[in-house]
């Protein structure tokens, strides 16, 4: 959508390509907006194979045509952006990385581990809509509207949806890993941080602004985990400064 220098939107874990609709106008007035699901979310089935979610954004980039494009990820997309960073540097202009997912920092953060287990719990249970809720509750900050904070739950009920009748196929899916290096990331890259998110998200924003080279912090006083959901006509500008436009 729009034309312009291309940029490609990663959503969240518990969202998927929805969760940008607010910001996308704006953006499309400067750039070429691309904003895909990620297998396993909204319309993206996630089949019985080995895949690695970095390798399916270049495909995708190769089949409209595009070299190079900025990256811009929130949470789960977040480290999915850092992977494709890694992985294909050429390809990537910037990143612009929204409360990132990181795997090289371990979780310590008590509520983060009580979060995971309840989770799994509801899950084991078949508690599917109390798992939703306990996302929506820990993940979605006190800006968003109830509009906003409705909208998640349906993207992560979706995403339970696609995913747990993924795990019962024979084989199973199977992401692999794909192991970063902060330090060596080569794109211009701009670490956005929520004072509402969990400790163990600004831990990451704080590693990941230390170590990769030339990075920003930009920390967001209002903000929760997921700011382009809670404020989006903020995070437009905010993306429109740092990637021109």
């Amino acid at each position: 959508m729009g034309d312009g220098t291309p940029v490609v939107l990663l959503h969240a874990g518990v969202a998927d390509r929805r969760m940008w609709a607010p910001v996308v106008p704006e953006l499309a007035a400067a750039h070429r907006v691309v904003a895909p699901d990620l297998r396993g979310f909204g319309d993206s089935p996630q089949p019985g194979e080995v895949y690695a979610d970095a390798d399916d954004v270049v495909h995708l980039l190769d089949a409209l045509g595009i070299e190079r494009a900025a990256v811009v990820g929130a949470s789960f997309g977040g480290r999915v952006a850092l992977e494709v960073a890694t992985r294909h540097p050429h390809r990537v202009s910037a990143l612009v990385l929204l409360c990132p997912a990181h795997r090289g920092l371990d979780v310590t953060d008590p509520v983060v581990q009580a979060f995971g287990e309840r989770e799994d719990e509801l899950l084991e249970a078949g508690d599917v809509d109390g798992a939703v809720a306990l996302n929506v509750d820990l993940w979605v900050g006190p800006e968003a509207t109830q509009e906003a904070r409705d909208a998640v739950a349906v993207m992560q009920g979706r995403a339970f949806e696609v995913q747990l009748a993924a795990d019962e196929q024979d084989p199973p899916p199977q992401a692999e890993r794909v192991e970063v290096d902060p330090s060596a990331i080569s794109a211009p890259t701009v670490v956005v941080s929520g004072a509402h998110d969990v400790r163990h998200q600004h831990d990451i924003a704080t590693l990941l602004a230390r170590e990769v080279p030339g990075a920003e912090l930009v920390e967001l006083d209002w903000a929760g985990h997921l700011p382009s959901i809670e404020r989006p006509a903020e995070m437009a500008a905010l993306l429109l400064a740092r990637l021109g436009g």
